[in-house]
């Protein structure tokens, strides 16, 4: 069982946008693991810690991005996979998803893919359910609870928390799932991890 685990490299939430001579940057903010993200690779470590398996951090974007990746497998993801390319940057959340989609095809036996409810760079949060639909799977979002995996009969039973309360949705294994923090509370890497 392969679980995937799509993470962000994004400036830390407390930067602040710079315009210079109409260009737009983060300035010298640290760039870090988009923090929804980190509530996604929690909840994959957990699924594996209860069913076994594997937990693959993947992210795309430039080669600065392996310290997302570096990250993750410090807090306990096996491996890492990153998806580079210099005009990646300019990619809608449209081609991001098609691309993340693509690279999680070419992985053996995934069970779940998990996502942050968004990244807080572009805060569109389309991409979870744009891979979902481009792998013809089922999507999940603003997941509270994994309520049941029964990895036997493919079924997966979540919890999405939503404005009005929480809603039991049921699908079909594999499955993308986007997870908002109410579902757990992340680790930190461990020193050995490190």
């Amino acid at each position: 069982m392969h679980l995937v685990v799509c993470i962000k490299h994004t400036p830390d939430s407390a930067a602040t946008m710079l315009v210079e001579n109409g260009q737009v940057s983060w300035g010298d903010a640290p760039m870090v693991i988009n923090p929804w993200d980190e509530y996604a690779i929690e909840e994959a470590l957990r699924v594996k810690e209860k069913f076994g398996g594997s937990v693959t951090a993947l992210t795309m974007g430039p080669e600065s991005s392996t310290e997302a990746l570096k990250t993750a497998i410090a807090m306990g993801c096996d491996h890492g996979i990153l998806i580079s390319e210099e005009s990646s940057e300019s990619y809608d959340t449209r081609f991001t998803a098609l691309v993340i989609s693509r690279a999680i095809a070419r992985i053996d036996n995934v069970l779940l893919v998990f996502f942050g409810k968004q990244a807080i760079d572009g805060d569109t949060g389309l991409v979870p359910m744009s891979v979902a639909h481009a792998l013809g799977w089922p999507g999940f979002s603003y997941v509270a609870e994994l309520s049941e995996i029964d990895i036997e009969n493919s079924n997966i039973n979540v919890k999405r928390l939503l404005e009005e309360g929480r809603q039991h949705c049921t699908g079909k294994l594999p499955a993308v799932i986007s997870v908002v923090k109410e579902i757990n509370e992340p680790r930190y890497p461990s020193f050995v991890g490190i």
